[in-house]
């Protein structure tokens, strides 16, 4: 009985909620159109407030201290040391003229032919093609240099970063409270913008390789740990009791049953953190990290659309191929398990002999003869693709300039220009006091006061119109992922077949490097702020559209046969039983959808879109604002943290009042 009542409560609260909030926003509008202007605490693009400059000065004064700070003459200079050696050493091999020589120690056709050999040791025949293929595609670009140079970082990145998260990932997998203290840890790695930790790397490490490879690290490891971790903890019980009875010590066991167990998981993980080295190393071409990323960011500043798409065509094809090579090394291994090693030793010695004989051969005459070193000027097909880039980009814009342009005014006059006027145009201390008010409403007492903390810090900052502006933004990005996130997750979720034919589009926007996909933007939009919305979109929508579609799949069938059968129609059944009962996947999409186009704000600010995505891009390249740059940083990491837990808080009473809901039914 009392839970009865209290449920009617709950209920009882609702429409009152419901007339509260529209009575805040009502004095919000009302407080804008009186108070417009005032206490907005603009500021200009150069213009700086003293915490900026102190920032600046504290920021200089490390500079000025790193030969003779201990901290950097025995720890971090020495480890800066060690990661530019690294990256040049693998550059000297691959891409860089090294040793006295004018080219490298392995020219294009010892590379081609060591990666074919490896694709074809550890995976099969026709991913060892689709290497071949690959790698002489970067040539054929005329791209050999850079993408070799992207090569070289990521695989420095990687081979650190599995150094570390494997065996972190095995201590994850062996101690509860290792895992446990981890875990959030691993989570903030991977929520946190990536450009927010790329001004206070460069600090420290200087701008290149070594920032670089740290950088990509700090994005690649958690998947390593995480991978590792799951792949230990999922070996059975019973297997790990047999060879306890068997008299083996927990390091045998580690040893000999373990990590066989867990190998093919492993190789999964390696997978995963060579597609994040590989996408964090395109975008760390903002701290002067060498190779393809460079192409398309100076490509970008120029709007020079067939460069870009060249070079991202470059970038694509290295992801498919690294994929396709660890993919298909975890499936062999988990059939040569299956299949208990039928082949025998001999006959496996006698093929890796004569692979990397083969190989060694090509490696040879690579490092011997120019023609095998070079690659071939007359095979550089580079410039037709430019061309046919333009040309298209060209006939895009020509053929869909109404359309193009009536979505972008669309979005733009109705949506961001007057979500923008309303926060950037409110005094400070008013959007902050209904803010707060919102947050109670929505969501609970501690969700209101980290709110009010972050929107006071955002005022210390300096950077609250910035931050505003920046807001709109991403309020407007995060509307559109979720419309694309339910139209299209409930398609997926419904849809078998619609599953399997969007499942590798959606694969595909999540590993592709966000610098890809700008440029067929770029050449529709223009660099505007609405071309960084829509490459926000590109990002966030598929993790949005999977998490919705995992909800509609997890309704019962028995429910929905139910429906069914009492007369409900298609739009009924979606609208009435599926979506509300995937109501916290649809929270969780809008959640992660919110974080992803948050971390997409730098990236805009390199097309357009202003505010503290350009004030970070301007913090890298000019040295008066370095200080405004980390300012900007700490003020996109205030905004998710605030966003988060709203949106928590949000889900979480959400879910109250509909379980209360579905109790006192």
């Amino acid at each position: 009985m009392t839970a009865v009542s209290a449920t009617a409560a709950v209920a009882a609260r609702l429409p009152a909620r419901r007339y509260l909030i529209a009575l805040a926003l009502a004095v919000w509008a009302a407080g804008w159109a009186l108070l417009r202007g005032h206490d907005t605490l603009a500021l200009g693009g150069a213009e700086l407030t003293p915490l900026h400059s102190a920032l600046s000065e504290a920021m200089d004064a490390i500079d000025d201290s790193r030969n003779t700070n201990p901290l950097f003459l025995y720890f971090i200079n020495y480890i800066r040391l060690f990661l530019d050696e690294a990256v040049t050493f693998v550059q000297h091999l691959i891409s860089q003229p090294s040793m006295g020589r004018p080219v490298p120690v392995l020219g294009w056709l010892g590379v081609t032919g060591l990666a074919t050999a490896v694709a074809l040791l550890y995976g099969n025949r026709k991913v060892a093609l689709l290497t071949a293929a690959g790698f002489l595609s970067f040539g054929a670009l005329g791209l050999w240099q850079e993408s070799m140079d992207t090569l070289a970082l990521t695989l420095t990145a990687v081979a650190l970063s599995l150094a570390v998260g494997i065996p972190l990932g095995v201590w994850a997998g062996l101690s509860d409270r290792f895992h446990r203290v981890v875990t959030p840890v691993l989570d903030f790695m991977q929520t946190m913008p990536t450009f927010v930790y790329l001004a206070p790397l460069t600090l420290f490490f200087l701008i290149g390789p070594a920032s670089a490879t740290v950088a990509t690290m700090i994005y690649a490891v958690p998947p390593a740990i995480r991978i590792t971790a799951h792949g230990i903890r999922q070996v059975s019980a019973d297997t790990l009791e047999a060879g306890s009875s068997l008299g083996a010590t927990p390091a045998q066991a580690l040893r000999h049953v373990r990590l066989p167990m867990a190998k093919q998981t492993i190789i999964v993980g390696v997978n995963q953190t060579i597609m994040a080295a590989l996408s964090m190393a395109t975008i760390a071409a903002l701290i002067d990290a060498p190779g393809l990323g460079q192409t398309v960011l100076k490509a970008l500043q120029t709007l020079d659309v067939g460069t870009a798409f060249n070079a991202g065509l470059a970038i694509v094809i290295m992801a498919v191929v690294l994929d396709r090579v660890t993919s298909a090394a975890s499936r062999r291994v988990e059939a040569e398990r299956r299949a208990g090693r039928t082949r025998t030793v001999r006959g496996r010695r006698l093929e890796v002999a004569g692979v990397l004989g083969v190989a060694g051969v090509l490696a040879y005459l690579s490092y011997t003869y120019v023609w095998a070193a070079e690659f071939p000027i007359a095979a550089n097909a580079g410039s037709y693709v430019r061309r046919a880039a333009d040309a298209a980009s060209q006939w895009v814009q020509d053929s869909l300039v109404t359309y193009t342009d009536a979505l972008k005014n669309l979005v733009s006059n109705q949506l961001l220009n007057r979500l923008e006027a309303l926060l950037t145009g409110s005094p400070w201390w008013l959007v902050t006091v209904v803010a707060v008010v919102l947050v109670l409403l929505v969501g609970s007492v501690r969700a209101a006061l980290v709110t009010a903390a972050g929107l006071l810090l955002l005022v210390l900052l300096g950077l609250w119109q910035d931050s505003m502006v920046t807001l709109a933004s991403t309020i407007v990005a995060t509307v559109l992922v979720m419309l694309l996130g339910v139209v299209a997750g409930v398609w997926i979720g419904r849809s078998d077949r619609a599953d399997t034919v969007l499942r590798p589009v959606l694969d595909a926007g999540q590993t592709m490097p966000a610098f890809v996909y700008l440029v067929p933007i770029l050449g529709l939009f223009g660099a505007t702020r609405f071309t960084a919305i829509i490459a926000a979109v590109v990002f966030a929508a598929p993790v949005a559209i999977k998490l919705v579609a995992e909800g509609i799949r997890g309704v019962s069938s028995t429910t929905v046969e139910a429906a069914t059968s009492a007369g409900a129609s298609t739009w009924q059944l979606i609208s009435k039983v599926q979506l509300p009962m995937a109501r916290s996947a649809v929270t969780l999409a809008a959640s992660q959808g919110l974080i992803y186009v948050l971390s997409m704000v730098v990236v805009g600010g390199l097309v357009g879109a202003g505010a503290l995505g350009y004030d970070v891009v301007a913090g890298f390249s000019q040295h008066q604002l370095r200080g405004k740059g980390l300012a900007a940083g700490l003020a996109i990491v205030v905004l998710g943290i605030v966003l988060d837990r709203v949106m928590r808080a949000a889900t979480q009473r959400a879910d109250v009042a509909a379980h209360g809901g579905q109790h006192h039914k």
